[in-house]
């Protein structure tokens, strides 16, 4: 048993866990990293998964192996980046009549422009208002309004919504993804 020090079982668990690592790895290939790298990223987060692993705790090594593998490759991309956000709102959320892609920011920037310039922006800031009303779970809304500084809330660090609502930093940034990819999907099935 690998508990017990045998390598050769922890091999074992290694091996025969590594199309978890490929499964999970598919989620992130569209944002443009060499699948090589992120399958080696993985499992990293895999091996230290078998490492780790506590069946004493009453969790499956699966369920708690896809936990260290994404959050293996969380924290590759953050590295990469070198910003503490994971979803900005510089992230493209769809493409207007033109083909040419928006960005939330574009959405909340008031234009310099024209009266229909500002009808085509009251009209996004009301699709933007009602995807986030419709879309989002109460926890969701309260991370994106807090996040981004909407509807009167002062911007705030995934850090500090952490400590607020007592919970992990990689668990705030994972809700703010998740809540980023809904917004996206409503504006893609109900934008121009």
């Amino acid at each position: 048993m690998y508990r017990d020090g045998d390598q050769k079982a922890g091999e074992i668990l290694i091996l025969r866990n590594l199309r978890l690592v490929a499964h999970m790895v598919k989620h992130y290939v569209p944002l443009g990293k060499d699948i090589n790298e992120l399958i080696s990223i993985g499992t990293f987060g895999l091996i230290k998964a078998v490492r780790t692993f506590d069946y004493t705790k009453g969790n499956r090594l699966a369920t708690y192996a896809a936990k260290c593998i994404d959050n293996e490759l969380l924290m590759s991309f953050r590295s990469e980046r070198k910003k503490y956000r994971e979803v900005s709102i510089y992230d493209p959320v769809g493409n207007d009549k033109e083909g040419n892609e928006i960005n939330i920011i574009d959405v909340l920037e008031a234009p310099q422009g024209d009266c229909l310039d500002n009808f085509i922006l009251r009209s996004d800031l009301s699709l933007l208002k009602g995807a986030i009303e419709s879309s989002l779970s109460d926890r969701e809304r309260y991370i994106i309004l807090k996040r981004y500084g909407l509807a009167g809330f002062s911007e705030t660090t995934q850090k500090d919504l952490a400590a607020e609502m007592g919970i992990s930093r990689s668990y705030v940034s994972r809700i703010e993804k998740r809540a980023i990819e809904k917004l996206r999907d409503y504006y893609i099935a109900n934008g121009n």
